[in-house]
């Protein structure tokens, strides 16, 4: 069965260029002649230049004189684009990307989409999960209930071990195919996955002593249920096998292996084991809330060879309420949910996590809008050493000699508030306060590791619609309280934007002042001036000139002055 079945992928693999080819002429070329262009060449050129000058360093912060030239060109002939980029710097070598290494094609007819190249698909988040393959695809969905996807390409590219440079790992040149059949009806849904990738040993040459890497076959089994109850309540489940040979040179062992099945498509030894996966969520939804739960298990070391990264041995349990009240002007949004890993109880230390989140949403008048959000994050590890294992006589011993809490609580207000708003000018008030909690418990005790921040930004804003012009004038205070140490940076800042020539011409100023203090004592004041502009001719020629200046003063450091000028020029055609 599985000679038959490559046989049959390796035909499919070579006929389907050949349809999607065709099919992208049909759609692509014969339905755009005589309705647009047949070549369209786009792109643009970009300089920047960056000169820093700076006193009271005996070494300035950045290089004196830096320029950034970067490029981009695409060609599209009828619908196929070809495009190229490119970077250059005196800070770094030349860099030309010439993306046709790693070409990707997605042609379109009706219901049939090809994806010929370097491309990605994403069958569901157990199996085949956005993983980058070159080879063929396609997506067909003809009228009716019933939706088909099938993959077949290289996953992985076969890298030598190479001695002299340890930093390069070695691979085995991975080859996989995928197949993903739906129905679907109204908001009724189910989804059979099935994926399989495996490394090709012979792809390098055997590896030195030293390399760990093992050639390895996985099976990837999912399936995805989504159902509509009773008009207001909709479940979703998804289940999904992963049957995994951790190195396919291993010997055959003995053991039954009649929970492992393979469907014929792969071979088992003792280092093969099968995984399991599943999460499912049902959601009520009323005319006015909607409230859902979940729940997720992925067992310790799940992994399937169609993702890149994964997240094993967790379990969460999660819960969540959507509210729309007094006319739709308040919402709010409550999420709260509690995560687990070390699911076999094998390991020395166990983490839980519980996590709560608030948001609302308040419209108070037609002039004031109402923002705030409360977020709680605790972890809690249970750390246990190989001597308390050894030593302790019964299971209730050294219960809380390691027991560590960490806690992290955020809450912010926003308020915005309109003045007054007429064709000539419109007024604004904007204040945020922010506040933030960290702290730490081991066994029990509160350690004096915490940290509390607070932060405050408050604005008047002021635009002069007639003029191009807004003016806006601001205060930020921050402090930061910790168990010796206590920080206070604030200030005020002044902000002017103006357009002119008939808006050909943008500018932009701001100068702000910040003085910092800690536990009483002035450390710092800091002044900063920052002046912009910038020009477009025909919309296809802009420069623009930016200049920051910095000074620095401080009873325990020399004074600091910095000037930062960047001159620019882009050109789009």
């Amino acid at each position: 069965m599985n000679r038959t079945l490559l046989s049959s992928l390796k035909i499919i693999g070579c006929f389907l260029p050949c349809v999607c080819v065709a099919l992208s002429a049909y759609s692509q070329r014969l339905d755009a002649i005589g309705k647009e262009q047949p070549l369209k060449v786009t792109g643009g050129v970009s300089l920047e230049q960056v000169a820093y000058f700076s006193s009271g360093l005996a070494e300035g912060r950045r290089d004196p004189y830096n320029f950034f030239l970067s490029g981009n060109l695409n060609i599209d002939l009828y619908g196929w684009s070809v495009p190229f980029s490119f970077n250059y710097s005196n800070q770094s070598r030349v860099a030309f990307q010439q993306p046709f290494n790693q070409y990707g094609l997605t042609p379109t007819y009706k219901w049939i989409t090809g994806h010929l190249g370097y491309t990605s698909m994403n069958f569901s988040s157990y199996t085949l999960a956005g993983h980058l393959f070159n080879g063929v695809g396609v997506d067909l969905a003809p009228p009716g209930n019933f939706r088909f996807s099938a993959m077949y390409g290289r996953l992985q590219k076969a890298v030598e071990a190479d001695t002299l440079h340890r930093e390069i790992e070695p691979a085995y040149q991975r080859m996989g195919y995928g197949f993903k059949a739906s129905y679907s009806r109204q908001k009724d849904n189910i989804d059979l996955v099935l994926f399989h990738a495996k490394d090709d040993e012979g792809s390098i040459a055997p590896l030195p002593l030293g390399y760990t890497l093992t050639p390895q076959d996985n099976l990837a089994v999912g399936v995805n249920v989504t159902k509509q109850l009773l008009n207001r309540l909709l479940f979703n489940a998804e289940i999904a096998w992963s049957l995994l040979t951790r190195d396919t040179r291993a010997e055959t062992d003995t053991l039954s292996h009649g929970a492992l099945p393979t469907l014929g498509l792969m071979n088992r030894n003792s280092s093969t084991a099968l995984y399991h996966a599943y999460k499912t969520s049902i959601a009520y939804g009323g005319k006015r809330y909607t409230l859902g739960i979940g729940y997720e298990w992925v067992a310790p070391e799940y992994q399937t060879l169609g993702a890149y990264y994964f997240n094993n041995d967790f379990e969460n349990i999660t819960g969540n309420l959507q509210l729309r009240l007094l006319k739709d002007r308040l919402t709010t949004g409550i999420n709260a949910g509690v995560q687990r890993n070390n699911l076999n109880n094998d390991k020395l230390s166990t983490m839980r996590r519980w996590v709560g989140a608030l948001n609302m949403s308040y419209a108070a008048s037609k002039k004031m809008n109402l923002n705030f959000s409360y977020s709680n994050f605790q972890s809690f590890v249970n750390i246990r050493s190989n001597f308390d294992y050894i030593n302790q006589l019964t299971p209730y011993d050294n219960l809380d000699t390691l027991n560590y809490t960490q806690i992290s609580t955020n809450a912010t207000l926003g308020v915005n508030y309109r003045l007054s708003q007429s064709k000539e000018k419109m007024q604004m008030l904007l204040c945020n306060v922010s506040y933030m909690r960290s702290a730490d418990k081991q066994g029990g005790i509160t350690q004096p590791s915490g940290v509390t921040f607070y932060n405050l930004n408050t604005a008047y804003s002021l635009q002069l619609v007639p003029k191009d012009m807004s003016v806006t004038l601001g205060i930020n205070a921050n402090t930061n309280n910790s168990a010796d140490l206590n920080t206070i940076t604030l200030g005020p800042s002044l902000g002017l934007n103006k357009s002119l020539m008939q808006k050909k011409l943008r500018t932009a100023g701001t100068l702000s002042w910040n003085g910092s203090y800690t536990n009483g004592q002035s450390t710092a004041k800091i002044l900063t001036a920052r002046v912009s502009g910038a020009y477009t001719i025909k919309k296809a020629h802009s420069f623009n000139l930016s200049l920051v200046g910095l000074n620095r003063s401080s009873q325990r450091a020399a004074t600091l002055s910095e000037l930062t000028t960047t001159l620019g020029y882009n050109y789009n055609f």
